[in-house]
């Protein structure tokens, strides 16, 4: 895969899969514009990502639920590369509540953060990737394919995000942008301990997931990067639309016996 010439806006890039892709795709030659709310993250994984000796990202604070931060980072973005070949609408937040226990006010941020967010970037990139003939990665989870107890609001926004994928998808394919999806399922990042979950917890979760993933396992950032990277470039996936990507060591399809 060579990104070379391409210039990609990951959003959620300070940390966790965002990081893990820019540092991928930097490495393959992509001109990156990394998008967070924490400043001083960002600018960590851009000097990773310069060390690495390819082209150095550009950073923009954004938080994706306020809509001149969006503006602002696709005007950026162009004005600096001139140019947009690949949005990854990978920010996202997540939150346990079951319909008894989670509030409305819950239900609408987290929508704002995961589904909102991805729409209303897609609106702003979408005249300039129709010009490069681009294409969207959305990062969505195993809980966009699967129920789970606990995790209303997060299983609705990506359950959401997967059929937003799949519609622009149909939408933009006679204009020759495709969109995909990847599904992840438990990857070491720090998702679980901004939720709430100790260090001790974490562990705990983590070893019981041998059980819950077929694979016998949890993931790794690098890992579900490599399938952005595979979904973004045109010489691996370019017959791919549409398509929702389980990297999830099997999850989806595990039912409990």
């Amino acid at each position: 895969m060579d990104f070379s010439g391409k210039v990609v806006i990951i959003t959620g890039a300070s940390s966790g899969i965002g990081a893990a892709t820019a540092k991928y795709l930097t490495n393959l030659g992509a001109s990156c514009v990394l998008a967070a709310r924490n400043e001083a993250k960002l600018a960590e994984v851009q000097a990773a990502c310069k060390a690495l000796g390819k082209v150095e990202p550009l950073i923009v604070v954004t938080d994706v639920t306020k809509p001149a931060d969006n503006e602002r980072l696709v005007k950026l973005t162009v004005a600096k590369f001139g140019r947009i070949d690949v949005l990854v609408n990978n920010a996202g937040k997540g939150a346990y509540g079951s319909i008894e226990t989670a509030d409305v006010e819950q239900f609408e941020d987290i929508l704002n953060t995961n589904l909102k967010s991805a729409f209303t970037l897609t609106k702003l990139a979408l005249p300039h990737l129709l010009a490069s003939k681009g294409n969207i990665v959305n990062v969505s989870s195993v809980a966009g394919t699967n129920s789970f107890s606990n995790a209303l609001s997060y299983c609705v926004s990506k359950a959401a995000l997967d059929q937003f994928t799949r519609c622009t998808a149909l939408d933009l394919a006679p204009k020759g942008v495709r969109v995909n999806s990847v599904n992840p399922a438990v990857i070491v990042t720090d998702f679980h301990q901004a939720m709430g979950m100790d260090g001790d917890a974490y562990a705990t979760y983590l070893k019981n997931c041998e059980l819950s993933h077929p694979l016998g396992r949890v993931g790794t950032g690098e890992e579900v990067a490599a399938s952005i990277a595979f979904l973004a470039c045109d010489k691996t996936a370019s017959f791919t639309t549409g398509t929702c990507l389980c990297v999830d060591g099997g999850k989806h399809i595990l039912t409990p016996r």
